[in-house]
């Protein structure tokens, strides 16, 4: 049964998906993840690769150097007898200690980093950066959770609240609809003749598409709705027809 005259002329409300707000919440989790992550690497984990590093340094410079003045003084039970008590290492079979042993005991990379200051540094910018980013989604998801594409008789309504009669429309591109959802409006919207473009996203308000079939039945412009030859030969698709009018005759 068709629909009474009243419902096919009544306004079209297309408010915010849930799809979009899921969307914009993991990627705020991901900026603030990874925001984390760098501050943590920037006050905690680059420090203590350079502590592990310096360490190392002393192992294979100070600490080997004594165990070399031990042997060539023929101390080296001695050496040993002190390096036990302060819980170091003190090889075995009369042979030097080695680091990887001792990393290893100590539950420490072989081969620690020494980061230079410049590059923990860097850990805190990309940190509050990520952070930054997290709390910029959070806030255009608060300015636009109340939004709404709004469709009437004779024109709609963008979501920043641009009213755009029909009759201002001349071109409507529908190419990246159906993988997309997208669909950009050109019209006039001033006495000057400049035009604009606004966007209809059906992934981001529910029922955006009722609204560009309002447009389509209303307006005589053109039409575009395939790709052009140059994109097939970018996207590896086929080439289809050029751009129509509603008449179906070509620009």
């Amino acid at each position: 049964m068709a629909p009474a005259p009243a419902k096919l002329h009544a306004p079209i409300v297309c408010r915010i998906t849930p799809w979009y707000f899921k969307r914009r919440a993991m990627m705020a989790s991901i900026f603030a993840f990874f925001g984390a992550y760098f501050l943590y690497d920037g006050s905690i984990g680059y420090p203590k690769q350079v502590e592990m590093a310096k360490k190392k340094e002393w192992f294979h410079g100070e600490f080997l150097a004594t165990f070399d003045e031990a042997r060539k003084k023929g101390t080296l039970n001695q050496w040993i007898a002190e390096q036990k008590a302060k819980e170091l290492p003190t090889g075995a079979d009369s042979e030097p200690p080695k680091w990887v042993t001792y990393a290893a005991a100590n539950g420490w990379p072989e081969d620690p980093k020494p980061y230079t200051e410049q590059e923990i540094a860097e850990q805190f910018y990309f940190g509050y950066s990520c952070l930054a980013a997290a709390l910029t989604v959070g806030f255009i998801v608060l300015r636009r959770k109340d939004t709404v594409l709004r469709g009437e008789l004779d024109h709609f309504v963008t979501p920043k609240g641009l009213k755009v009669l029909f009759a201002d429309i001349f071109r409507v591109d529908k190419r990246k609809w159906d993988r997309q959802g997208l669909a950009y409006v050109w019209f006039k919207n001033d006495n000057s003749g400049r035009s604009k473009k606004a966007v209809i996203d059906d992934l981001m308000y529910d029922g955006a598409g009722k609204v560009l079939e309002r447009i389509l039945s209303c307006f005589d412009g053109e039409l575009i709705e395939k790709i052009s030859d140059l994109e097939a030969q970018t996207t590896h698709e086929a080439p289809t027809e050029t751009p129509r009018n509603k008449a179906g005759t070509s620009p």
